[in-house]
């Protein structure tokens, strides 16, 4: 199962970048049984607001967001994901909150987790961390599909 840094989906919305917005939107639309990982459905509604200006209301992104959750699986973090994040920061040059999301993708055994962000590492502990839009997309097949 895959996942998405809330990056992913903002951009799929986000039409100052069409490249982006191209990319980030097939590839949310061709999962049908990703991981909804808690932190990024919060941080979503909050960035989502970012978009106003563009149109994107924040009606919209509550709408996308239930969207979502109707074909994906919302993991809530537990005190292990906050554990193994605070691991991560120590062996890692993570953020706290980049820790929490791949701790969390790694409690939701998550094969490839989807961001912009986090391109320091390829892979912690089985989890790929995979940025889409490297090379202008052509790297976001996961499996070499």
């Amino acid at each position: 199962m895959n996942a998405f840094d809330t990056n992913v989906l903002l951009y799929a919305h986000d039409p100052r970048n069409p490249s982006k917005q191209a990319i980030a939107a097939e590839l949310i639309q061709r999962e049908r049984s990703a991981v909804l990982l808690w932190q990024v459905a919060c941080e979503y509604l909050s960035a989502s607001r970012k978009l106003v200006p563009l149109g994107y209301r924040f009606a919209d992104a509550q709408k996308d967001l239930d969207d979502l959750r109707l074909a994906w699986t919302l993991m809530l973090p537990t005190w292990s994901v906050v554990e193994r994040a605070s691991d991560l920061v120590a062996h890692y040059s993570f953020s706290f909150w980049d820790a929490m999301l791949v701790a969390a993708g790694l409690d939701a055994k998550v094969e490839t987790l989807f961001s912009e962000d986090l391109t320091a590492y390829p892979e912690i502990d089985g989890l790929r961390l995979v940025n889409p839009f490297a090379e202008l997309g052509d790297r976001f097949m996961p499996h070499g599909e």
